[in-house]
């Protein structure tokens, strides 16, 4: 099936730019069903990239992928132009490094404080910073940009879902990636406190010049947030394109995506 590319005076601007993530042909299999039929995806720097598919669609098996969780039947991942399955470990580590995640439900450490949460992936990667960096520094910067310095000692527990996601995205941006992976960041909230989330990632993807993929169903959140958008659609990259784009097409894969 060909891939419908949905063609804006975006694209040609978008060939210049430099290529900060790419998946070529990606195919992945169990048994006799093919979730990943030869998906293609190129994420530019600074650019607020939107995948969405129904669910069983493929977006989580490609997330895996991504971050080595699955290896693909078939196919390459470009990170900064590296090819992740040629490159030993402690490269891999390293680059690595440069991606951020913020996973569905937050996934922080229930028995440490969010300061602790915070100081987890500077001690996991020292390397990162000269020897003299200051942790408490840095984690009250991370904290400041979320606007929740004042629960520097409770724990998640004692944090509402939105405080929650907000101080997983402060853990997130601690290590200043060059990449951010958020899988469904708006799930499980209420509408005010996802609109809410969506407005910081915009706020930090503007202040540190990341390059956000962002896997969601949430159409709202798609509206707001992406630069540009891929419809993953029978295990391929089926239709690309602006929201606005997307929206306006005629055929029916695309147009059950933005039906209300």
């Amino acid at each position: 099936m060909k891939t419908q590319d949905i063609i804006s005076p975006q694209k040609e601007a978008t060939q210049s730019r430099e290529i900060v993530l790419e998946i070529i042909n990606l195919y992945k299999s169990f048994g006799d069903n093919h979730v990943l039929n030869g998906f293609n995806m190129k994420l530019y720097k600074g650019e607020n990239l939107v995948i969405m598919g129904k669910s069983g669609s493929g977006k989580s098996v490609m997330i895996k992928c991504l971050v080595g969780l699955m290896n693909a039947d078939k196919g390459s991942i470009y990170l900064m132009q590296n090819e992740l399955s040629l490159l030993n470990q402690e490269s891999l580590d390293h680059l690595r490094a440069d991606i951020g995640f913020l996973f569905q439900g937050s996934a922080l450490y229930d028995s440490m404080t969010v300061r602790e949460n915070l100081e987890f992936p500077l001690r996991r990667h020292k390397n990162r910073f000269s020897s003299e960096f200051d942790t408490e520094a840095l984690v009250l910067e991370a904290l400041k940009d979320v606007g929740l310095e004042h629960t520097l000692d409770l724990l998640p527990a004692e944090l509402s879902g939105g405080m929650q996601r907000r101080v997983a995205l402060a853990r997130t941006l601690i290590l200043r990636p060059k990449v951010i992976l958020y899988d469904e960041p708006t799930s499980g909230l209420d509408p005010i406190t996802a609109k809410e989330i969506i407005l910081l990632i915009q706020e930090m993807q503007k202040k540190f010049d990341t390059s956000s993929l962002i896997i969601t169903h949430d159409v709202d959140c798609a509206r707001v947030i992406s630069d540009r958008m891929i419809l993953l659609i029978d295990g391929i990259n089926y239709a690309q394109g602006t929201f606005k784009e997307l929206s306006k097409s005629d055929d029916p894969k695309i147009m059950a995506f933005f039906k209300h």
